[in-house]
């Protein structure tokens, strides 16, 4: 008998203990699928009914599973066309591991973002930093959590760093002016069901902490970023952060982001710089929520996502075999 559940597709050890705790709480049936040691047929259609969540982490390769990171596409491809319904799906997922792509597609839909240029060789880089000018970062394309990104505030600095640059593992790099914020902190706007769920403003500690325009995570000496700087990590680690109510005009912005790409659950960062204007930098599709919930934001969003999994795992067909089981198990609790 095939039974309507939920699989949810993670890489990190700890992230997601929230969520699969919430899970068992409810009753809703799932599985866990860790990206480390997983397989797949593409032969035969993905086994239905299903609903699978994709939790995938793009920074996995700085965490030794660079080859899960290139795996995910395959496996969202194949269960998408076998009819597989996925949350954070195969083009939620393109857009989260290239930071090229969401520039794009900020240009696209006609938002503001930072300056950028994308780059194939550390030279470019040097060539492309002169033409926007100085303070700048440089990142990877496939990034997450802040990885492998440095702030530079002139071409010898730049130049002097060249052989040390690192573009991740598809190699492209981009080059992106820094954006001052204007009124000293950076916004972090999440969404559930593509819809606007809460946001967070992130301040620097006063020992000079300085955010950049690409995932707020830098350390203080502007070399390498660290996800100890992170938005969602801020309040475990002693940064400034306060819930915020962005305007309608910038939330609307957000859901039209989410929307474009396929984003259910996930999250945007912008910066209002020293001429009053957003920039938007930074589209994830990946959201642990910020840390600390009920103190900043007043109220669980591990709670609502569990909620809302639980009611699409109900929505699954109930023609097919086996789905008029899903209540006896969601009585039962069953895992």
């Amino acid at each position: 008998t095939i039974i309507p559940h939920l699989s949810v597709l993670y890489e990190h050890p700890e992230w997601f203990g929230p969520l699969f705790a919430g899970l068992e709480r409810r009753g809703i049936p799932f599985t866990r699928w860790h990206a480390d040691d997983h397989a797949f047929d593409p032969g035969t259609p993905a086994p239905a009914p299903a609903l699978v969540f994709n939790r995938m982490s793009p920074s996995a390769w700085q965490r030794g599973r660079a080859p899960a990171v290139l795996y995910t596409e395959h496996l969202l491809h194949w269960l998408e066309r076998s009819g597989v319904q996925v949350i954070n799906g195969l083009e939620a997922w393109r857009t989260e591991v290239s930071k090229a792509r969401q520039i794009a597609l900020l240009r696209d839909l006609g938002l503001p973002r930072p300056e950028t240029r994308v780059v194939s060789s550390p030279t470019a880089a040097l060539r492309e930093a002169r033409a926007i000018g100085f303070p700048l970062v440089v990142k990877p394309n496939i990034g997450g959590s802040g990885a492998g990104i440095r702030r530079f505030d002139s071409a010898d600095e730049l130049e002097a760093a060249l052989p040390d640059l690192d573009f991740g593992i598809d190699h492209t790099g981009l080059v992106q002016e820094y954006v001052e914020p204007q009124d000293g902190h950076i916004v972090r706007v999440e969404v559930l069901e593509g819809r606007f769920l809460y946001a967070i403003a992130v301040y620097p500690p006063e020992d000079g902490f300085n955010l950049c325009p690409a995932d707020a995570c830098q350390t203080g000496d502007r070399v390498e970023l660290e996800r100890t700087f992170c938005a969602v990590d801020a309040p475990k680690n002693g940064l400034r952060v306060e819930a915020f109510t962005p305007t309608a005009e910038i939330r609307a912005d957000v859901e039209r982001i989410m929307a474009a790409t396929g984003i259910e659950v996930g999250g945007v960062e912008y910066v209002v710089g020293p001429d009053g204007r957003p920039r938007y930098y930074d589209v994830n599709a990946l959201s642990n929520f910020v840390a600390d919930a009920e103190r900043v934001i007043g109220f669980d969003p591990f709670e609502r996502l569990v909620e809302w999994l639980g009611r699409e795992v109900d929505a699954l067909d109930p023609r097919t075999e086996g789905g008029a089981e899903i209540a006896a198990l969601r009585t039962a609790g069953a895992d």
